[in-house]
């Protein structure tokens, strides 16, 4: 990478890291500092004298953002590591009155829906257990579970390339998005084939992938096909993007608990009724934590048909 890498590293900060991975996130020097809440100058300059330190440019400018080079994009993944290892560390010193602690990655909502119930009547069997949450996408939450950082993840699909155990769960209606004005908002339920001259936007957070796959299996021609936009935002920014008349979004049943004004919700459906897209619990047969035995026999309880 250009210099001797304890040469470099000795003089790298930890706010440095965490700046840089906010500016990766957002694709913006100016989204990263409003999200940090510091001057873009200040988070500039630190972003400068990382690659100073690097002799790199980690990214590349543009008028409409920054994009991370190839190498660069190699540093941030290092740095994400290091400030999850990080977080990891201060937040194993937890009180000695706990019963334990449970960590849990997931790529859906928390606003309603089977994972909030899961976790409350969990809180409610160990009240002393402290429980720590974290949504990242599938690759990063591997990840995650691989160093230990993670004690279990809930997720549609599977992890990739992640060996684990696994354990099927729940199941939720793929939901239609849309102003509260738009043609079909008038009705109950959306057809598939209704989609025909849209625009769709999703989001490049997951589950975006069993998105892409429903249209394309549920509209096989490719002029029934609406044209989708992806936006490099979480879930809860495309529906404001959605209120903003931008286009449709395909939703879980567990994104609606959180109301946004002027969105309304339709179901979508084919011949067979309405879609929908499983999840399931994965975890490291080897984590003998005691408080996942019980998380596990807790989902294994309350979804024994799928035991």
């Amino acid at each position: 990478m250009g210099q001797n890498f304890r040469d470099w590293t000795s003089r790298i900060e930890l706010r440095q890291l965490r700046y840089l991975v906010a500016a990766a996130d957002h694709g913006s020097f100016r989204r990263a500092a409003e999200f940090l809440n510091i001057q873009q100058s200040t988070l500039s300059r630190s972003i400068c004298q990382l690659e100073h330190a690097t002799s790199m440019a980690i990214f590349d400018r543009s008028t409409s953002g920054i994009v991370a080079s190839e190498m660069g994009a190699k540093v941030i993944k290092m740095a994400r590591a290091v400030l999850e290892q990080i977080e990891t560390i201060s937040s194993s010193n937890y009180s000695s009155n706990t019963t334990g602690k449970l960590c849990i990655g997931f790529c859906t909502s928390l606003s309603t829906g089977s994972l909030r119930a899961a976790i409350l009547d969990f809180r409610s069997r160990l009240p002393q257990c402290r429980l720590k949450t974290l949504e990242r996408s599938r690759s990063r939450l591997a990840t995650a579970l691989h160093n230990g950082t993670l004690d279990v993840i809930i997720s549609t699909g599977q992890l990739p390339s992640m060996k684990c155990k696994s354990q099927a769960l729940w199941s939720e209606r793929i939901l239609i998005a849309m102003p509260e004005n738009h043609r079909l908002a008038n009705r109950e339920i959306i057809y598939w084939t209704d989609l025909r001259g849209e625009t769709v936007l999703m989001s490049r957070y997951d589950p975006y992938w069993e998105f892409e796959n429903l249209v394309n299996s549920k509209l096989l021609a490719l002029e029934d096909r609406p044209t989708i936009e992806h936006h490099d935002v979480s879930r809860s920014i495309l529906k404001s993007l959605i209120s903003m008349k931008f286009g449709l979004g395909l939703m879980l049943e567990s994104d609606i608990g959180v109301k946004v004004p002027s969105i309304v919700y339709r179901e979508l459906q084919d011949g067979s009724g309405a879609a929908r897209v499983g999840f399931s619990a994965f975890w490291d047969a080897s984590n003998e934590n005691p408080a996942l035995a019980s998380f596990i026999d807790l989902l294994k309880e309350r979804y024994p048909s799928l035991s």
